[in-house]
């Protein structure tokens, strides 16, 4: 074993070892501080992991480490057993990152706490991993094709489509936070990583010494990305409005008086106008949520459900920071207003109690032959 290859190894396990250690130590401290929150009493607990499974990602790659280091030091480096060991930690890491992006909130809708959709990515995830491992006992570790190790090709373009989610979910996440350097560092950074993997398949792509350098500049850089992620995190939680300090009054077709005073938002009016059916799903909403119970005071949005997509639930959160005219530091978000409660269910976030509707315009709109379902939930 060469100078290089053991400083790399040793080196590829303590930075992994201490940036899993400082994401888990995050994640959890979060976890408790902010519990209300993230939970908001519902029966349901939903626990947002996405940096405890970046945390584990990072442990991985020490087991990984670890292995390589064994195979040197004990001479199977390079052998059947060694490439085994190897394919079963990138399985695994793969997995991780993948279930990391199920909570990035900004991931492409697809992957994005859609539990059919990453079932399915896993199993292709798996499929691939032992379609590797085959033929690498097939052809062998070693065999090649022009410098072309035909055996890891299939492990290299799932590496490539994992790499784009993964740009995709920062750039977009760092974007909307206004850190643009950040965002644009994380796409090299991860880009990187996918170009560390390019020698696996073309052996004389670059040299040991490169190819090294190349993983440990990546790896660490997406450390700090993580802890730059976190921090974001945070700072979201904690700007985050609260559910009983949020009021909402339908006062009539279109009209609505809303109060968010942690966003300096007092008993505004906000005049829907045309934005109809904006308006109406709000209503649905702000009823589910007075008058229904447990399951019933949420709507299943996509999946064949009363709101055909997400992009419903968008439209409302952009009109009213248009119509009120909000600064950048009091638009609301999403999330604000609206709480993912699982399976494609979202709920209103603000307490039943906090919620008013004029009898009147109740009476009116549960009479509807189209809603009669409200109406069976109201009495």
């Amino acid at each position: 074993m060469t100078d290089i290859i053991k400083f790399h190894l040793l080196a590829h396990i303590f930075i992994s070892a201490i940036g899993g250690m400082l994401l888990l130590a995050i994640w959890y401290n979060i976890r408790m501080r902010f519990r209300p929150i993230l939970e908001e009493g519902t029966k349901e607990k939903r626990v947002d992991k996405g940096l405890l499974f970046l945390s584990l990602a990072m442990f991985t790659w020490v087991l990984a480490g670890i292995w390589g280091l064994v195979g040197y030091y004990y001479g199977f480096a390079n052998t059947a057993p060694a490439n085994i060991g190897e394919r079963m930690f990138s399985i695994v890491n793969n997995l991780f990152l993948l279930l990391s992006l199920f909570y990035f909130y900004y991931a492409p809708p697809f992957i994005y706490n859609n539990e059919k959709n990453v079932g399915v990515i896993i199993g292709i995830i798996v499929g691939v991993s032992l379609v590797t491992l085959g033929l690498n006992h097939w052809f062998g570790p070693q065999t090649d094709t022009d410098n072309i190790n035909i055996s890891n090709i299939p492990d290299l373009i799932l590496s490539g489509f994992l790499s784009a989610l993964l740009m995709i979910s920062f750039y977009k996440t760092f974007m909307h936070r206004q850190l643009k350097t950040v965002a644009i560092i994380s796409v090299v950074v991860i880009g990187l990583m996918f170009v560390s993997q390019l020698p696996e398949v073309f052996k004389d792509s670059m040299t040991v010494f490169t190819n090294n350098l190349i993983k440990i500049v990546s790896k660490t850089s997406l450390i700090a990305i993580c802890l730059v992620l976190a921090t974001t995190w945070v700072i979201r939680l904690a700007s985050m409005p609260k559910p009983n300090e949020m009021t909402i009054h339908f006062l009539d077709w279109s009209l609505v008086k809303i109060s968010i005073p942690s966003k300096d938002i007092h008993n505004q009016l906000i005049d829907f106008g045309s934005k109809a059916t904006q308006y109406r799903n709000l209503l649905k909403f702000a009823i589910r949520r007075k008058f229904g119970e447990g399951k019933t005071q949420s709507i299943l949005v996509g999946n064949g459900g009363e709101l055909s997509n997400q992009t419903y639930l968008t439209r409302i959160i952009i009109n009213i920071n248009e119509i009120m005219n909000l600064t950048e530091g009091q638009q609301l978000e999403r999330r604000d207003l609206f709480t993912f409660i699982g399976y494609g269910m979202y709920r209103l976030r603000m307490i039943p109690e906090h919620i008013q509707i004029d009898e009147g315009l109740l009476s009116e709109f549960i009479q509807n032959a189209d809603n009669q379902k409200y109406a069976d939930l109201c009495n």
